[in-house]
């Protein structure tokens, strides 16, 4: 039995999308779904999608949208397996999802987009703070400063993003790990201890994140945050 079904939006920017050198996909007339709660996926009109491109694989996949016919993307001497997904029933008949981290590029106008596609329900605002902000790491403080910046995104706890002199940058030691966000850019990693990642910084965000350029934040979910001297309640979330 399916469960409930996501909620689907129409989006008016325009969506290209590259494989092997092959632009792929290109698109006005995507649409987003919500498949996962929270980040969208793009589903694109089939019309505008090069489909001599795909091989049918005779495999499905189930999901809380049905049973999905998968194929194979082959372009430029390579290929992409089940990495497109078509479901027949409506409201996604006549619409093809490609599997975003098996794409080379994805565009949503001329700019790249990293990760998954931007909600347009989600906001993220950068506001400076006067706020005494300490971060403790098993029970040894890491980070103190009365200079912070507040990250605030929309269905996520606040962030402390907070200048590189006032962390203790000898506990931290430099990870491998590279991570991408559609709205911030993409992030460096540092570990305190065994607490892997437990730190992050962007050093060139994207244009609406420039106010954290260079700020070191921690992740709330594994870390002791006090603000102003209240230690603050450890958020539950996926990174918890």
């Amino acid at each position: 039995m399916l469960g409930e079904q996501p909620r689907t939006e129409e989006s008016a920017k325009r969506v290209r999308v590259v494989f092997a050198g092959t632009v792929v996909a290109d698109t006005a007339r995507p649409l987003l779904v919500w498949e996962n709660p929270y980040y969208p996926a793009y589903y694109l009109p089939r019309e505008d999608v090069r489909t001599e491109l795909f091989v049918p694989s005779g495999r499905t996949r189930a999901s809380q949208l049905g049973e999905g016919a998968l194929s194979t993307l082959r372009a430029g001497g390579r290929e992409a397996v089940d990495a497109v997904v078509e479901y027949p029933e409506a409201p996604l008949a006549g619409y093809v999802r490609l599997d975003w981290p098996a794409m080379d590029q994805w565009f949503e106008e001329d700019e790249q987009v990293y990760t998954h596609p931007r909600d347009p329900h989600k906001r993220v605002d950068i506001l400076p703070s006067s706020r005494h902000v300490r971060i403790d790491v098993d029970g040894e403080p890491v980070a103190e400063s009365r200079h912070p910046w507040l990250l605030f995104e929309t269905g996520l706890p606040t962030r402390y993003y907070l200048p590189a002199p006032h962390v203790r940058l000898d506990r931290l030691t430099p990870s491998d790990t590279v991570t991408h966000c559609p709205y911030k850019g993409e992030a460096e990693y540092w570990s305190v201890g065994e607490h892997i990642d437990v730190a992050w910084s962007y050093r060139h965000p994207l244009p609406e994140s420039q106010r954290i350029a260079g700020l070191i934040c921690f992740a709330d979910e594994r870390v002791d945050v006090r603000v102003d001297g209240v230690l603050q309640a450890r958020p539950q979330t996926p990174w918890s």
